[in-house]
């Protein structure tokens, strides 16, 4: 048993060790993302119509600066960290930076996992959440949302399975399916589920992991049929390993739309100045230059909303 784990355990580490080194120029979604290129930050100028919309006397976690939690998994194009293993690059930093910029801030990235981000952001240890976190009925009632991007999610499988498409609910019964807990898609993969047992059809069965490379080596071993999660993250594997193939798309606010958003404290008065300073750099373009240089250019949205209806509204 012990040999097992320590097998594991360097099949885990190889994985992700070798994430940076094999990822870095990549090509899907009609864009070529290089993180060598990527490592260069995308700045913006100070939107002073943002700025005046921070409540008077806020408090910033470290003054001067904001201060973001970001989660810290190697999930390119959305996280991942750099060659020196320390410095977080992807989307969701770049996304931060821009905020940051605007609000003439400078820009402090925590990295945190995702079951942290919550209680993080209530009790005010972090400004905000940037980690793809999407909008929903039952998250408007502890956050403020801003959004900056539509929620895509991707069914993938191993390039060899015999499942060819998942479009529709009843297809993923009897299957063994990644997934991350508490989020917008285990909700989605739930409402399927109870749906499909009411007509007599077998459960479907989560897989959860802490990481990508416990998500890769659980697919690729058979432990798990499929990947269900954001599609940017599910096209990048594709395309950087060729042992993936897409069977199946839907919005994140299934059977609606719904968008990727900052993240605030309920009634902190951020939400309304990111909206500004979000909706500025979608007018300036730098916004499009940082989901374009992801690969994320198809997942764009052309302004910014505060709380707009989500999964569950």
């Amino acid at each position: 048993m012990q040999t097992q784990k320590t097998l594991i355990a360097l099949l885990l580490l190889a994985v992700s060790g070798s994430l940076y080194a094999e990822g870095t120029n990549v090509a899907y979604n009609g864009q070529r993302v290089s993180l060598e290129a990527n490592k260069d930050p995308i700045n913006t100028a100070k939107n002073a119509q943002a700025v005046a919309q921070i409540p008077a006397g806020h408090h910033f976690v470290v003054p001067g600066s904001f201060t973001v939690a970001v989660a810290a998994l190697n999930s390119p194009p959305l996280t991942v960290f750099s060659d020196d293993n320390k410095t977080l690059l992807g989307s969701e930093v770049d996304i931060a930076r821009l905020v940051a910029d605007s609000l003439g801030l400078k820009l402090n990235v925590v990295p945190t996992s995702w079951e942290d981000w919550p209680l993080g952001v209530t009790s005010g240890k972090y400004d905000a959440a940037i980690s793809n976190v999407t909008v929903t009925r039952e998250r408007k009632e502890k956050f403020d949302f801003a959004t900056y991007r539509r929620d895509t999610l991707g069914f993938y499988v191993k390039t060899d399975s015999n499942i060819k498409a998942i479009t529709r609910a009843e297809d993923i019964a009897g299957l063994r399916i990644i997934v991350g807990s508490g989020t917008n898609q285990e909700a989605v993969l739930l409402e399927w589920d109870k749906a499909n047992q009411a007509k007599g059809l077998k459960p479907f069965t989560p897989i959860y992991t802490r990481d990508d490379a416990a998500q890769t080596l659980a697919l690729q071993s058979g432990r798990a049929d499929a990947f269900f999660g954001p599609n940017v993250i599910g096209a990048w594997k594709a395309a950087l390993s060729g042992k993936t193939r897409l069977v199946g798309s839907f919005d994140g606010g299934w059977p609606k739309v719904a968008h990727i958003a900052v993240t605030v404290k309920k009634g902190s008065g951020l939400a309304e100045p990111i909206n500004t300073a979000l909706n500025g750099v979608i007018q300036n373009g730098d916004y499009l230059r940082v989901l374009n240089r992801w690969g994320e250019g198809v997942e764009k949205i052309d302004r910014s909303e505060i709380n707009p209806p989500g999964l569950g509204d």
